[in-house]
């Protein structure tokens, strides 16, 4: 499986430090579980640029955005905006998983289990990415730093 890489608006680089210096308890909370490969191997970026937006968490191997939807997400302004941008980068190929962000400060194991149901489907229908093949093998045995 190759990986797709999608252009993003360089101007956005600056915002989406600011954002990851800035993250919501929410966005924290599912971060902890997702950060370093622990999510069956998966690398995730925070705050990333993807085309002329930024995402939540992006999985490049994946092509999946995870987005944590607060309170402001139920403006009808704000949801429009999101539909269109959803719309817009589905069309370059991108996936999307949204969850509320109270389910994930009061059930980020619930989340989790989503995400997890969702990459399986996903490897079912197009494969396992040989670097994540290795990857959960290292994690499943982590190996000591001493030589023997």
């Amino acid at each position: 499986m190759i990986r797709k890489i999608i252009l993003y608006n360089p101007k956005l680089k600056e915002l989406a430090k600011k954002l990851r210096q800035n993250m919501t308890y929410s966005e924290v909370k599912l971060w902890n579980e997702i950060k370093n490969g622990q999510l069956m191997g998966y690398d995730f970026d925070r705050q990333r640029p993807v085309g002329n937006y930024i995402v939540d968490f992006y999985c490049k191997d994946l092509q999946l955005a995870l987005e944590v939807d607060g309170i402001t997400h139920l403006d009808e302004k704000v949801m429009q905006k999101d539909e269109i941008r959803q719309r817009e980068l589905e069309m370059m190929g991108v996936h999307f998983l949204r969850f509320d962000a109270l389910l994930v400060v009061n059930k980020v194991e619930a989340v989790v289990r989503e995400i997890e149901r969702w990459i399986l489907d996903h490897e079912k229908k197009h494969g396992v990415n040989e670097f994540v093949k290795r990857k959960r093998i290292a994690l499943e045995n982590p190996k000591s730093r001493k030589r023997e």
